[in-house]
């Protein structure tokens, strides 16, 4: 049977140098819960280090956490991928990790890169520059995501900073998307008029949260049967009865 569930597919742990230090995995869980989210993807950027940690987190609890990480493109656009399992999302890692820009973080510029574990212990610290963009096109990370059997996902696109429009100026006919996503910035009616393009594909709303309070501040509703990635990936297609809805 079909039922609505809220989903908050952009979430940053402390793993991401932008993000507060307080989201750790435990944390981040019981955020989650606390807003009624029914499952999340963390996408941290340009690594995966913290999946792991946090999909074990939440393994006995109601809320269903996939897999994911948001790549920079060689054109400075943010691309979602969401997974099925850790194991894609860790080769994706891989592959940015060979085509990511050289150099060190800044920990004082940038923020720190923490890797914890379960228990919200500290496991070290990522000395890659995570802020910074891969030499994959955008293209090759969307096909790169879509080869690893992930969903690809245009980050905040209503957003002036590291989206595909401002990036771009436009959404490429041929690039194949699952989903375009729009910040807590505007509504779909708003984005919708800046962006005519958005109706061409499935929009999700998602928060993009650094710390713990924007955690769940914006969500998207999926009526589907289960919490797993094959259901998410029907209800951005609309296929069996599976549908998403926003706000406005």
């Amino acid at each position: 049977m079909l039922k609505c569930h809220q989903v908050d597919l952009h979430i940053h742990s402390c793993l991401s140098p932008c993000a507060d230090l307080m989201m750790s995995p435990k944390r981040i869980v019981r955020a989650a819960i606390a807003k009624q989210l029914d499952m999340i993807a963390l996408c941290d950027h340009n690594s995966a280090e913290n999946i792991e940690a946090t999909m074990a987190v939440a393994r006995n609890t109601r809320l269903t956490v996939l897999p994911g990480m948001e790549v920079t493109s060689s054109e400075e656009v943010h691309v979602c991928g969401i997974f099925r399992d850790a194991d894609a999302t860790l080769t994706l890692q891989e592959l940015v990790y060979r085509e990511l820009a050289p150099g060190e973080n800044d920990a004082a510029l940038f923020g720190d890169q923490i890797i914890v574990n379960e228990f919200d212990e500290v496991e070290g610290y990522n000395r890659r520059l995570l802020i910074g963009a891969t030499n994959l096109s955008v293209e090759e990370v969307v096909a790169e995501i879509h080869r690893l059997g992930g969903l690809a996902i245009a980050c905040h696109v209503d957003r002036q900073a590291y989206s595909i429009i401002e990036q771009l100026g436009f959404i490429p006919k041929d690039l194949q998307l699952d989903a375009l996503e729009i910040s807590a910035a505007t509504t779909f009616d708003q984005a919708v008029k800046r962006i005519p393009q958005l109706t061409e594909y499935s929009v999700v709303s998602s928060s993009d949260a650094h710390s713990l309070d924007e955690i769940g501040k914006i969500a998207t509703s999926l009526n589907i049967e289960k919490l797993d990635f094959d259901e998410l990936r029907q209800a951005l297609r609309r296929e069996n009865g599976r549908s998403i809805s926003l706000r406005g």
